[in-house]
């Protein structure tokens, strides 16, 4: 009988062959008892678990890192917060001020706008003891000009509003005197002065001091002459009387 022989070389085993005979060998393996053994070994354990493996140190260090930036942005919030209301304080505060010190300079204005608007009688707790347009031969123009204040020799004169001395010195038959040009474009005129305690271009307020009562220039008596004018010369008075009035000065 005739046999066909194989070239000599062994052919690998097919991938069917080599599962084929794996299973067998697991079959027989399980059969002699062997599975049994390889089943109880470590390498077939139950699972590990967690704390062998370390997980959960990992994740509480986790847990304590977002706290930690919570934390953080917490403060962050917070520090932001207080840095709002602190600006927003301070820019109230500051608001505050200029508002308090707009009131301030309000005000200052209003005290020199009543400041330059107020009037007072020349002689203080005086009385008028000859009025004006008075006849006479006295006064070269046959009547009086002005109007008398009584005031004995020395008494202190005022200034009756606000304004710049335009003449200060002798005036003829009214002795020594001065004329005011006044805040409002009037001009005041105070006569037979005993002294003089202003200059000319001098500023005065109301209820200033100017000068003392006398009877210099054409006079009977110790006394203030007092004149309203629309300019500074002779010629151009206006009655006194409702000129201070006019001004609020009780006369």
């Amino acid at each position: 009988m005739a046999f066909t022989c194989a070239t000599g070389k062994h052919r690998r085993p097919s991938r069917m062959q080599r599962s084929t005979a794996r299973a067998v060998g697991v079959a027989a393996l399980t059969t002699t008892g062997v599975m049994a053994t390889v089943a109880s070994t470590p390498a077939f354990a139950a699972e590990p678990s967690p704390e062998q493996t370390g997980l959960i140190p990992v994740v509480t260090v986790g847990e304590s890192v977002a706290e930690s930036v919570a934390d953080q942005v917490d403060e962050q919030v917070a520090a932001q917060k207080q840095a709002a209301f602190e600006e927003a304080a301070r820019q109230a505060a500051a608001k505050k001020a200029v508002e308090e010190r707009e009131a301030r300079v309000r005000a200052a204005r209003e005290a020199e706008r009543k400041r330059l608007n107020t009037f007072v009688s020349p002689i203080t707790g005086s009385y008028v003891s000859t009025g004006y347009q008075a006849s006479s031969s006295l006064w070269s123009s046959g009547s009086h000009t002005g109007i008398d204040f009584h005031a004995a020799s020395g008494t202190t004169v005022h200034a009756v509003g606000s304004g710049t001395v335009v003449e200060a010195g002798w005036g003829g038959a009214y002795g020594n005197q001065i004329v005011i040009k006044m805040h409002d474009g009037t001009y005041t005129q105070y006569g037979h002065l005993s002294s003089i305690e202003v200059s000319v271009g001098q500023t005065v307020t109301p209820g200033q001091r100017i000068a003392l009562s006398g009877a210099t220039g054409n006079v009977t008596g110790a006394h203030l002459h007092f004149e309203a004018r629309t300019s500074p010369e002779y010629g151009s008075d206006i009655d006194p009387v409702a000129y201070l009035r006019n001004h609020g000065v009780n006369v």
